[in-house]
């Protein structure tokens, strides 16, 4: 694996729901003060990493997710392709690395990898990780085999999200059960990867529902070290993006979007908690907040496998205007 910085994991809260809604329930300045205390006491508030998201194989997937237009059961017009060659990912890591991106995170629309492109996948991570970048993979469901290879080539990262809270689940995937995203955890963190787990806001659910989901994250067996808070982007032809366009008050408004951050930052402080799909509709005061609450991670470049994204231009603009990763410099007052 490539060198991550060390740090020691919180340890598994003792805690309940009902701890979880008090925090969602305080004031917004008091929330956002003690999540703000809480990441400056284990991470840089000056710094947010970049993370660039590829689609490596697009389309086709069995699992019936309301959200995704790569679903067979969406009607989104994506069409299927195949598994990318292992040099035209690489040749994308390394310009996300000129970009200035750390992490290199490889999607593949699949309900599981098949044995066959195993190879071709392992390929991948060993030459991601050989540009110094930290190799992340998202791939559905793996076996037991599968993940001892992705641990054997040295995967930093896999991606498998728990997405929304297990009472709300079976209102968003019905092809795949909570219990299945469990196994999978399991399955990758008995080979020593790092797990990268979070979940999709604003699809209709309730402030009770993104209780059970930050609290259903931080009470797993380990923290996961990464964890990707998503917005919903409603495409057309997807379940949600159909049911909810004409329910504007059904997506989560900046104010709760923020909320959420910043629970997720008391509730898991050493995580990396990272801004993913939406932040291209948010205003940069919201994404200011979101970094004050405990963000301090983005998805950088202009997609995020198949939906739109920022852009690296405008990330650098707003970092630049908030002053982010920059070399700290002390103010002399006369």
């Amino acid at each position: 694996m490539n060198e991550i910085t060390a740090i020691t994991p919180a340890p598994v809260l003792a805690l309940d729901r009902g701890d979880v809604a008090a925090l969602f329930d305080l004031p917004f300045m008091e929330l956002v003060f003690r999540a703000a205390e809480v990441h400056r006491q284990h991470h840089d508030p000056n710094k947010v990493e970049r993370a660039t998201l590829l689609s490596i194989k697009t389309g086709g997937c069995a699992e019936d997710c309301g959200y995704c237009s790569q679903s067979v059961y969406a009607e989104s017009g994506l069409k299927a392709s195949k598994l990318m060659d292992v040099e035209a990912v690489l040749a994308a890591a390394r310009d996300a690395k000129a970009a200035g991106s750390e992490r290199f995170c490889m999607g593949a629309a699949w309900r599981e990898p098949k044995d066959r492109d195993m190879d071709a996948i392992c390929a991948m991570v060993e030459g991601v990780n050989a540009l110094g970048l930290q190799s992340c993979m998202t791939l559905g469901m793996l076996s037991d085999a599968q993940a001892q290879r992705l641990g054997e080539v040295g995967l930093d990262y896999y991606n498998h999200n728990l997405d929304t809270a297990p009472e709300h689940y079976d209102k968003v995937i019905t092809t795949r059960t909570w219990q299945d995203r469990l196994d999978t955890l399991d399955r990758v963190r008995g080979q020593g990867i790092n797990v990268c787990c979070g979940g999709i806001v604003g699809m209709g659910e309730t402030r009770d529902d993104r209780v059970g989901f930050l609290h259903a994250l931080a009470t797993l067996p380990e923290p996961p070290e990464s964890v990707p808070i998503n917005a919903l982007v409603p495409v057309p032809g997807t379940v949600l993006g159909d049911i909810l366009k004409d329910v504007p008050s059904a997506r989560i408004d900046d104010i709760e979007f923020v909320r959420t951050v910043a629970v997720a930052r008391i509730l898991m402080p050493t995580s990396v908690v990272r801004l993913s799909a939406g932040r291209e509709s948010m205003s940069e005061t919201t994404q200011a907040l979101c970094f004050l609450a405990g963000a301090s991670s983005i998805f950088t470049g202009d997609k995020l496998l198949t939906t739109g994204n920022a852009g690296s231009d405008q990330d650098s603009l707003l970092f630049a205007k908030l002053g982010l990763n920059q070399v700290e410099t002390r103010a002399v007052i006369a």
